[in-house]
């Protein structure tokens, strides 16, 4: 079959016509032309990838301190509206620990034993996941539970901080603080420097 056969007849007249702009049309792009376009796509990822993870750990920070308030609005709310004591805390073996990171439980304690235990009656009533392998969540200086009370305020005599702290970027640092009435805030980047602080303009840290 004969080339003119085969192409359009818009294709045939330009090659007749016009040869040299014919060429251009039909031609591809050139390895100097794959080169600098290989070495702007680098660049520009280059630039890109560093925001990219900044913005995938910061989603990830935001999420689980979303999580973790909405954890506490449960158990306050568990405990006012059923006048029982409710307690959030990472249970190991039914005991309260200091692992924070891991998973969290939130249970009515009917005999005020600080454990979970079926047999007394204790109700299970929501978890929450492990935090990602890596990051960091503590709760105050080594303190193994929230106790809400059914007026909604926390037992003891002092508030807590939980400060979540991701690996490797620590700018990126957030924390919830739960007052003696069982209210509680996340902090904020208030001086829009990129870095959380609480309302008594403290940084947050997991050290």
């Amino acid at each position: 079959m004969l080339l003119a056969q085969r192409l359009p007849i818009q294709y045939v007249n330009l090659l007749l016509n016009y040869p040299q702009k014919a060429r251009k049309l039909v031609s591809g792009i050139t390895l100097i032309e794959l080169m600098v376009g290989i070495s702007i796509s680098a660049v520009i990822t280059s630039i890109a990838l560093p925001n990219l993870n900044d913005f995938i750990v910061q989603l990830r920070v935001d999420n689980e301190i979303s999580r973790l308030g909405r954890l506490l609005h449960v158990a306050r709310n568990f405990a006012i509206n059923t006048s029982s004591h409710t307690i959030v805390c990472p249970l190991q073996n039914n005991i309260c620990t200091t692992d924070w990171h891991k998973n969290l439980s939130v249970f009515v304690d009917l005999n005020a034993d600080n454990r979970f235990d079926l047999n007394d009656g204790d109700l299970l009533i929501t978890t929450k996941a492990a935090i990602k392998a890596g990051d960091i969540l503590i709760y105050a200086k080594n303190r193994t539970r929230i106790t809400y009370q059914a007026t909604g305020h926390l037992f003891g005599l002092a508030n807590g901080t939980f400060r979540y702290c991701p690996k490797n970027f620590q700018q990126k640092s957030r924390a919830i603080v739960v007052a003696r009435s069982g209210r509680f805030y996340s902090s904020t980047d208030i001086n829009k420097d990129g870095i959380d602080t609480t309302r008594s303009n403290k940084a947050i840290t997991c050290q």
